[in-house]
């Protein structure tokens, strides 16, 4: 068993260029299943720093092998690597320039703060043992994600436990989080199309009004979560788009509404699901319209190994001290680290990027969205510290 392995001093000096690589992947984004581009740019830096590497796993996603010193386990690190259709509206010198193209969700972060972690792992091979694979994953932003592709592709084989992170700015930087169980919200969709009879706006008797139809079933799907839900289960249901119409005086035939569901459970998730072809099923008898429902299921609920999430709030005391130690409330956000999760124990995690004086005060999604650099070099102790301290279990 090799010594326990602190590459702080490291990671350090190489932090000017873990910004250099961030910065040039906030100026060249790809779409989620369209990161050509990034996963050669990935590859020929992988290999650089002397990892074995396999591109192609689960279409753009890039997987580096590194050997140790001597036995020990095959831990796994991910990052994912894909960018949002959301045009940047920063005005710095790394902007965007892919029109309606930006990463602003931190992903850029993630891949340059796990570049960093490959070559640390490269450069000191004589101080830790067993295997270490890093998953560069692409299309984490669109189901059905590119987590499921790699683990069809063997991403995960022969791996023992993985870890990944998140850089979080509704957190601020100097702060990381977890919890063990459920943790981030299985992100559903759907579509619901409601065909009526149009007609003249003076005279409705002659109609199936969609708006009207439309409004009644906005207004009975937010009873789902409030009266068919145990109110201690939390859950989601948004209507976030209503579509219908296109000028006053006409009665509109058809209507579309788009939206989604947040749960955490099966079982929450199943009762929502069945009350809401319900509500539509007797909407759609109650006005004598055509409704159909398709609902789109998302990624499983992110569920941390409690044992992992112990592992988390160990280490990352004694990397941060404990001050900097946080339990995460519940997230309703998805995340498709879920399905890695469902084949071997981790923990995801999330790290605080988030801080006024470098302008990181947008939420993620947002044309402004940027973080607190500096947060990097955290995210990259806080994974080597997980994978070496599970490796001296063996």
């Amino acid at each position: 068993m090799t010594a326990r392995w602190d590459p702080v001093g490291q990671l350090q000096s190489a932090y000017p260029q873990m910004v250099e690589w961030r910065r040039y992947l906030h100026r060249y984004p790809e779409l989620s299943f369209q990161e050509k581009n990034t996963s050669a740019w990935i590859a020929d830096k992988l290999r650089s720093f002397g990892c074995t590497v396999t591109e192609g796993i689960g279409g753009y996603g890039v997987v580096a092998d590194l050997e140790g010193n001597g036995e020990g386990p095959c831990i796994a690190l991910r990052a994912d690597i894909d960018a949002l259709p959301i045009q940047d509206a920063k005005n710095c010198e790394y902007s965007s320039t892919v029109p309606g193209v930006m990463h602003a969700c931190g992903h850029d972060g993630h891949t340059a703060t796990l570049l960093a972690v490959a070559q640390a792992y490269a450069n000191n091979r004589s101080s830790w043992s067993g295997k270490r694979r890093l998953l560069f994953q692409p299309a984490e932003e669109l189901c059905p994600g590119g987590a499921c592709a790699m683990i069809r592709d063997g991403a995960l084989n022969g791996v023992d436990a993985i870890y990944g992170v998140h850089l979080w700015t509704p957190l601020p930087y100097g702060v990381v989080a977890t919890r063990g169980g459920a943790f981030m919200a299985t992100p559903d969709e759907f579509t619901i199309e409601i065909v009526g009879q149009g007609g003249h706006g003076g005279m409705p008797h002659q109609t199936i009004d969609a708006v009207v139809v439309g409004a009644s079933l906005v207004q009975s799907l937010q009873t789902i979560v409030s009266r068919s839900i145990d109110p201690i289960a939390p859950s989601v249901v948004t209507v976030g788009s209503f579509q219908a119409g296109s000028t006053g005086n006409v009665i509109a035939e058809r209507a579309v509404l788009n939206g989604t569901v947040r749960t955490f459970t099966v079982a929450v998730r199943e009762r929502i699901r069945e009350r809401m072809e319900s509500i539509i099923a007797h909407t759609a008898a109650m006005f004598g319209a055509d409704i159909t429902l398709d609902y789109r299921e998302g990624y499983p609920a992110v569920t941390n190994d409690e044992g992992e999430a112990e592992r988390f709030d160990t280490v990352a005391a004694e990397l941060f001290g404990q001050q900097a130690v946080q339990q995460s409330t519940l997230i309703m956000v998805g995340e498709d680290f879920s399905y890695y999760l469902q084949e071997v124990k981790g923990c995801f995690m999330f790290v605080g990027a988030g801080g006024g004086d470098c302008g990181a005060i947008y939420p993620h999604h947002h044309p402004k969205f940027d973080i607190d650099e500096r947060a990097m070099l955290v995210s990259a102790r806080l994974l080597i510290g997980m994978a070496e301290h599970r490796a001296q279990e063996e």
